[in-house]
């Protein structure tokens, strides 16, 4: 969800939000989600779920400021929330699993050192707005649950993280802490 806000955001349009007990899901919003799914959003007088769609549909209709990532752009750094999962559901800490996410976050790193201060370069596109909240959940969930976080040998991650985290668009849709960690624990994840 964080991913479509931050994408109306950036196009600086107007929206009114209207948040759901994904828990409690009252009969209005299972009536226009009847999979009781979200991100879930009006265009045009009609509904349209799912993060890609939705922020396909909103590049296409309000194309200025450009989010488009070009194509060969497009799956940087989209290893990396398959990995972070892996480590956090991990209870063999000599599972490679924590050695695959550092493998990720290493050639990210790489990349950003060669390509950044973005995934596109000079200017944020939709990979960044993607990819930032799940580099939000992993050090959320991480720090927690794991006591882990990115290594300070990863400059250009860190880096990335911190410029992004502290973009308005970021801080105005950031989920809460606590709302990460009880999103992530255990009973919850599985």
């Amino acid at each position: 969800t964080q991913r479509v806000l931050l994408t109306i955001e950036e196009k600086h349009l107007p929206y009114d939000i209207k948040l759901v007990d994904l828990a409690n899901k009252p009969d209005w919003f299972l009536k226009i989600s009847p999979e009781g799914k979200v991100p879930i959003v009006k265009l045009e007088e009609q509904w349209v779920a799912d993060s890609d769609v939705i922020t396909q549909a909103i590049e296409e209709k309000y194309p200025e400021p450009s989010l488009a990532t070009p194509p060969e752009k497009a799956s940087v750094g989209s290893k990396i929330f398959s990995t972070f999962i892996g480590f956090l559901k991990s209870k063999d800490p000599n599972d490679g699993t924590e050695q695959a996410l550092l493998s990720e976050l290493t050639s990210f790193d790489s990349y950003l050192k060669d390509n950044g201060p973005f995934i596109n370069g000079e200017t944020i596109s939709a990979a960044d707005l993607s990819l930032a909240p799940k580099l939000y959940h992993m050090e959320i969930a991480l720090g927690h649950y794991k006591n882990w976080s990115v290594p300070d040998s990863l400059s250009h991650v860190k880096k990335y993280m911190k410029t992004i985290f502290s973009m308005d668009s970021f801080v105005k849709t950031i989920a809460l802490q606590e709302d990460v960690i009880a999103g992530w624990r255990p009973k919850v994840m599985g």
